[in-house]
Parts: structure tokens; C-alpha cells; sequence
């Protein structure tokens, strides 16, 4: 067995060691989701972490690891006797694989005892193996939702509920959730993210003498792992030590109603929605007390807890760029602590409500009658902002146009791939076939079983082979195996190629345009599509976004376009077509849906047409925004060209109800392509 990294061997990343310590200290804190560049030793922390929790006793031959001294009334292995016997092992550290199918996470229908003895038997999956130890996903981002939404009912709930294949089974399954992402590699979605009780965000050390410390320490792991574990053996058995004393300290520690409303104004204060925000942190805080062994949470706890347990809930937008609000978290942090002082002392006199004890305006610097964003260079204080200061955080002047901004997004149609897919990345988009969704019919398995067995179809298999026996029983073979065939949706790759030409550069059209693409990246998100975008003006076209499941560089990238020159619209489809053949060979599965957001004009390079051949079998929509009294309907001979779609910009928008799929199947093997009106 491979000796772990020793915890106390880690150098830096304190925010992620307390983190990590809190909840092995309060599994009911909630977890930790870890955010961080590759190569930042996420999952060599997590992975020391399993060595420090204490040995855990359980029912001997139990596989759900009940407690003996108060076992599962509902043990599928139950029940268990009060004087059962028992034995010591280790805490579980229990890995959750990005390709795991349901039925490993929660477990299934035994078939070999049901197909074989005729038993209704219950296999166990994952969350019963790390029921009292810890459980770590790897890419919890990359994770389905649908399983994401599993781990984390569990671990909120304490239990897992198995309804499928025919078996009802509930289990204890209390554990230790942690995940770790690479946020290059897209974000999950803001829902998921609340529900880990703490989010922190890691990064390489900046510093030369701690990055030559970080080399040195591994070099030395590597070169024997045994001596290097025996460096820190004394630091280990300490920590281990101290989490044992924290769990047993950890009842007694009382919450004060002071620092229970300091908890709600901070939350307010922070902006905040919903309650869990407040629960998450009221327990950090106690699981904080009881880490530095004191039985009363004090203000200065219920900080801590909060730099860990709120930043990530602020995000407003679910496409906003995430990360940590220090500024605002320090004001929400003040202004909870003017509002005790305030409540302290109701008597004192406060001629100006509005002002601090120092004074000042609550409204911070820069926000007063002297430097509000309404003081023009008059006044003597800084210019007002630009819209490219807004847009680009810079202050100085470019040859180039501002850029226009997005309005509002809005619910655009939904664009679809009409062909089926095989369903090779679950997703809401276009229709496949797929391992989850409406059954539609059953197969014979080409190999290994691919998605859930057809149990109806396999016994009528079974029957018609003659398999019924004299007995009463049935000799069910493998060779009668059948298994479901089901429709859902599937994510699709999701290619912008916006026309960025002068003949696009008036501000209303192209704030328009910036509008209509928003809410298609919005719709992207929403349906887990991976999306990228090509840009084309001057003499070429621009990759500006390469095919990434990180949609917020996206929005990003949208709000800095800037327009202006000729248009290439030639050299916009030859990157379109060189970027979806890429894709195409990095992931075949992927089908790709191409937007064309253009007026149809090409005032540089060759004539786009000829053109069209390379992008064939790709589902193609143009955009077209052509607007005036007068049109030319270029976009419309491209869309033909192209065997596309055309939806006008002014169309984009999805009606209330009974609006119908923009895009036609362009699919070699299925040719009826529609056009929208």
C-alpha cells in the first residue's frame, strides 16, 4: 500500500487545511468544494485528509458500517442486535470517478442473485462505502447533475434512498463530502455550488522561497515515501488528536444570541438569498470553536466562518465571473458589527442616522456629495467612467470604437439538432438516445451492458426461448439479456461566429446583436453545452474563444467585442469549419450546433458561398441582422447555401408559449431541413 502525504506536510493553502479540519470536526457543516488551478495539490490534501480522522467501529460484517452502539434501524443488513460484534477500521476514503453510473453511486438490483437464485437482493454503491468516512469527487464539475444532485440530497440528509430497478432501500450515509474542480474546465452550476457548506479557492504559491520548499518536500516524498511520512508522524497523531477532542467538545459548545444575530446581519448585509447561507454559518462557527477548544463561539469565529461560508454565494447572475468578494464581505463584516454597537446602546444620541461612528458616510470613498458619480470634471474629482471603462477596466483611449453593451438577456428559442444523437454527453438540447429518460424500447447488448437492464424484455426473452420449467422456475440465461433503450436530451458543442465589421458597428444594432448573443450563452448554460466563439473583421477571423464548458469567459469575451473595417465573412466559415473538424476529432460524440450572427454582407476576401461545402452535416442557424427599409436578403442566400436556418435578430426572442424549434436537422443521413419564417 502506497503511504499517503502526510497533511501537515502540506505547505500553504491554510484557507483549504481549515476548511478540510472544520468539517471533519462537523460533517454537518456541510462539505468543502475546492476551486484551483491544475497542479495546486488539491487532491493530495484530500486525500492526506483521510489519514488523520479517527478509526471508526462498526458491526462486523455489516456493509453499511453501523455504528454498534447505535445501529441503523433501517440497515439493509439489519437489524442488528445491541450485543452485536463488533470491529475497529480505518475512516473510509471513498473516490467518486467522473464516469460513475447511478447505479454505483447509490447501488442496485443484485442481478446475478436475482437472475440466478430468483432474489430480490440489494447491491450497495458508493455512498454506503463512505458512510462515516469521506467522500471525495475528483472534476465534481465535469460530475452529471443528476448524480451531483444525489451526493448532495445524501449528505444533507444523512441517508440514502434507493428507488429503482424494483428495490426500495434507505441506508445511513453520513459523510465527509468533498469535491475539487478546475474552474478552466467550466463552472457547476450556482445551485450545486450553494450546497457545499464551504468553498475555497486555492492557488500556487506566489512566493519563490515557499515554491522551492513545495519542490523540495515532494522530491523528498517520492524518493521514500516511508522517511518522509516519518518526518511528520508527530504532527499527524497531534491533528489527529486534536479532531478527536474537537467532536467530543463540539455538544457542549453554546452559540450566543449575540453572535447568533451577528451571523443573520452579516448574511443580510452580504446580500445573500435564502436561509442556508445563515445555517452554514452558525455551524462553521461552532465547529471553530471547538477546533481551538473554547465552549463559547465568540465574534471573531463567527468571522472565520464567514470568509469561508459566504462568498460563494453571492453570485446574483448565474453567468457572473465567481470568485471572492473580499471588499464587500469586509463592509457586510462592518456593518454588522456598527449594527451590535448601535443595538448596544439604544439611549445614545444620533443626530444623523446615516453617517458612521467615525463621521463618515456609510456610503464608503468616492460615494459622498464631493465625489459622487454625479460630480463632473468641474468639481476637480476623476473623470466619470466610460463605456470601455466599463467594459475593459481601463481609463485610456483606443483607436478603436467603444464597445456597445448587452442589454437585457432574454429567453431566446431554442435552437436544436432535430437528428438523434447517441447521446454522448447528457445534456438539455437536442434529442438522443441516452442511459437515462423515456424508454422506448429494448436491444440485445453488443457487448457490455451499456445502460440498465430491460428486466420485462428479458424474461420475455427468456420465455420465448422456452425457459419456463416444469417446476415453476425459469432458467434465464445470459444470452437472454436485454437492455433499455431511452430518449432523452444531450449537450451539444455551441459555435458563435459573430460578424465584428463595420457594417455592423451602430450601437443599436450591435448592442442588439450583443443582447441576442447573451441570452443564447445564457440558454448554452442552461442546457450544458459546451460553446465557443469566432469573431471576423478587418481582413480575418478570430478565435476568441475556444470550445470551453466555462461559459462566463464567454460573457466576458462578448462585452469587450469591439467592431469596425471590412467584413471577411469567408474567413469567419473557414475558422468555423477548421474549429468544429478540432473538435470533431477531440471528441466525436459532440455534436455541434453552429450560430452565424450576420447581415449576409462580405466586403473582404473571396466569396463566402463556394464556401458552404466545408461546413455540410453541421446544424447551422443564421442570425441575420440585416435591418432598414430596405434589405438585400444576403443572409437569407447564405442560410440557403448552407442548408441553415434563418431567424431574424428581431425574431430571436422565444414567444410566450408554442414556440417551436429554430433549427433543422442538416444530418447527411437525414435531409429535411426546414426554414424558419
Amino acid at each position: 500500500m502506497t503511504t499517503p502525504y502526510p497533511f501537515s506536510a502540506v505547505v500553504g493553502l491554510d484557507d483549504l487545511r481549515l476548511a478540510l479540519l472544520l468539517t471533519s470536526v462537523s460533517p454537518a457543516v456541510g462539505g468543502v468544494l475546492v476551486r484551483g488551478e491544475k497542479g495546486t495539490a488539491k487532491s493530495t490534501v484530500v486525500r492526506a485528509l483521510a489519514g488523520l480522522l479517527p478509526a471508526v467501529t462498526v458491526v462486523r460484517g455489516c456493509r453499511f458500517a453501523c455504528d454498534p452502539a447505535a445501529p441503523d434501524a433501517q440497515c439493509p443488513d439489519g437489524p442488528h442486535a445491541v450485543d452485536s460484534p463488533a470491529e475497529h477500521r480505518p475512516s473510509a476514503l471513498v473516490e467518486l470517478p467522473v464516469g460513475a453510473t447511478e447505479d454505483r453511486v447509490v447501488g442496485t438490483l443484485d442481478l446475478q442473485r436475482a437472475l440466478a437464485d430468483g432474489v430480490k437482493a440489494y447491491e450497495p454503491g458508493l455512498l454506503a462505502a463512505a458512510h462515516r468516512g469521506v467522500l471525495y469527487v475528483d472534476e465534481v464539475n465535469l460530475l452529471p447533475d443528476h448524480l451531483v444532485d444525489l451526493l448532495l440530497d445524501a449528505a444533507a440528509m444523512g441517508r440514502a434512498h434507493v428507488e429503482r430497478d424494483g428495490v426500495s432501500v434507505k441506508h445511513a450515509a453520513r459523510f465527509l463530502l468533498v469535491g475539487t474542480m478546475n474552474p478552466e474546465e467550466g463552472e457547476p452550476r450556482p445551485q450545486l455550488v450553494d450546497r457545499f457548506g464551504l468553498v475555497v479557492t486555492v492557488a500556487a504559491p506566489r512566493d519563490a522561497t515557499l515554491r522551492a520548499e513545495v519542490v523540495r518536500r515532494r522530491l523528498a516524498y517520492e524518493a521514500d515515501p516511508a522517511a518522509f511520512a516519518a518526518r511528520f508522524a508527530a504532527d499527524e497523531r497531534e491533528y489527529a488528536a486534536r479532531i478527536a477532542a474537537a467532536r467530543a467538545l463540539l455538544p457542549t459548545v453554546v452559540l450566543p444570541d449575540a453572535e447568533l444575530d451577528r451571523i443573520a446581519r452579516v448574511c443580510l448585509a452580504y446580500g445573500v438569498d435564502g436561509m442556508r447561507a445563515d445555517i452554514v454559518v452558525a455551524r462553521c462557527a461552532v465547529a471553530m470553536a471547538a477546533w481551538h477548544g473554547r465552549v463559547r463561539v465568540t465574534a471573531d469565529d463567527v468571522r472565520d466562518a464567514a470568509r469561508l461560508a459566504l462568498p460563494h454565494r453571492r453570485r446574483t447572475d448565474p453567468l457572473d465571473p465567481p470568485g471572492t468578494d473580499e471588499e464587500k464581505l469586509d463592509e457586510a463584516l462592518a456593518e454588522a458589527e456598527r449594527q451590535a454597537e448601535r443595538d448596544a446602546a439604544p439611549d445614545d444620541p444620533d443626530p444623523d442616522p446615516d453617517s458612521d461612528p467615525d463621521g463618515g458616510s456609510d456610503n464608503g470613498p468616492g460615494d459622498g456629495p464631493e465625489n459622487g458619480p454625479d460630480r463632473g470634471p468641474q468639481g476637480g474629482g476623476a473623470p466619470a467612467r466610460t463605456e470601455q471603462d466599463d467594459a475593459t477596466g481601463q481609463g485610456h483611449q483606443t483607436p478603436a470604437a467603444p464597445p456597445a453593451r448587452p442589454g437585457a438577456a432574454f429567453r431566446p428559442r431554442t435552437l436544436r439538432i432535430s437528428a438523434r444523437g447517441d447521446g454522448g454527453h447528457t445534456g438539455r438540447r437536442s434529442p438522443a438516445y441516452a442511459r437515462r429518460g423515456r424508454v422506448i424500447g429494448s436491444r440485445r447488448p453488443t457487448g457490455k451492458l451499456s445502460g440498465a437492464p430491460h428486466l420485462p424484455a428479458t424474461l420475455r426473452a427468456a420465455l420465448h426461448r422456452g425457459a419456463l420449467q416444469a417446476t415453476g422456475g425459469m432458467d434465464v440465461q445470459p444470452r437472454d439479456l436485454r437492455e433499455a433503450i431511452h430518449v432523452g436530451r444531450e449537450a451539444n458543442l455551441v459555435l458563435f461566429v459573430v460578424d465584428a465589421s463595420g457594417s455592423m458597428a451602430a450601437r443599436k444594432r450591435m448592442t442588439l446583436v450583443k443582447t441576442a448573443v447573451l441570452s443564447l450563452l445564457r440558454d448554452a448554460y442552461q442546457r450544458r453545452d459546451r460553446v465557443g466563439m469566432i469573431t471576423f473583421r478587418g481582413a480575418e477571423a478570430d478565435v476568441v474563444l475556444p470550445p470551453t464548458s466555462s461559459h462566463e469567459v464567454g460573457v466576458l469575451r462578448l462585452a469587450a467585442l469591439r467592431t469596425g473595417g471590412r467584413t471577411p465573412l469567408a474567413a469567419g466559415l473557414r475558422a468555423a469549419a477548421r474549429t468544429i473538424a478540432t473538435e470533431r476529432r477531440r471528441d466525436p460524440r459532440r455534436r455541434p450546433l453552429l450560430v452565424l450572427v450576420t447581415d449576409g454582407r462580405a466586403t473582404s476576401g473571396p466569396d463566402p458561398l463556394p464556401l458552404a461545402t466545408a461546413l455540410s452535416g453541421v446544424t447551422t442557424v443564421v442570425v441575420d441582422c440585416e435591418s432598414g427599409p430596405i434589405r438585400l436578403g444576403l443572409a437569407r442566400r447564405l442560410a440557403t447555401a448552407l442548408r441553415a436556418d434563418v431567424m431574424p435578430l428581431d425574431r430571436l426572442e422565444a414567444a410566450t408559449s408554442g414556440h417551436r424549434p429554430a433549427a433543422g436537422p442538416v444530418n447527411p443521413a437525414d435531409r429535411a431541413y426546414r426554414r424558419a419564417a
